[in-house]
């Protein structure tokens, strides 16, 4: 593939908060060890999320694919935390060199 044009910077973020039902869970498993279950499938229902917005902004802009995708998270307030996902919106067309 070769990228034709680039279409620029594309985001996608959520902000997810705990809640208490999770909260108890993860003390609870805090005693004994092993996953947070609970937080892994917050975790991964907030990345899907921004994925999907991000290649939502993406598709608006013409783009076929999005390179160099990252992740970053940061403290909105206590108890909830914002996931983003970035990178650039691009045209690609079969490379025919091979």
């Amino acid at each position: 593939m070769r990228v034709v044009q680039h279409l620029g910077v594309v985001q996608g973020s959520t902000v997810q908060a705990k809640n208490v039902f999770r909260d108890i869970g993860a003390a609870l498993k805090n005693l004994v060890g092993g996953e947070l279950r609970s937080y892994t499938d917050l975790l991964n229902e907030s990345r899907q999320a921004s994925l999907e917005r991000m290649q939502s902004e993406a598709q608006a802009l013409g783009a076929n694919a999005i390179l160099n995708v990252r992740f970053s998270t940061s403290t909105i307030t206590q108890g909830a935390a914002e996931l983003l996902a970035y990178g650039t919106a691009v045209i690609v067309e079969d490379d025919a060199r091979g």
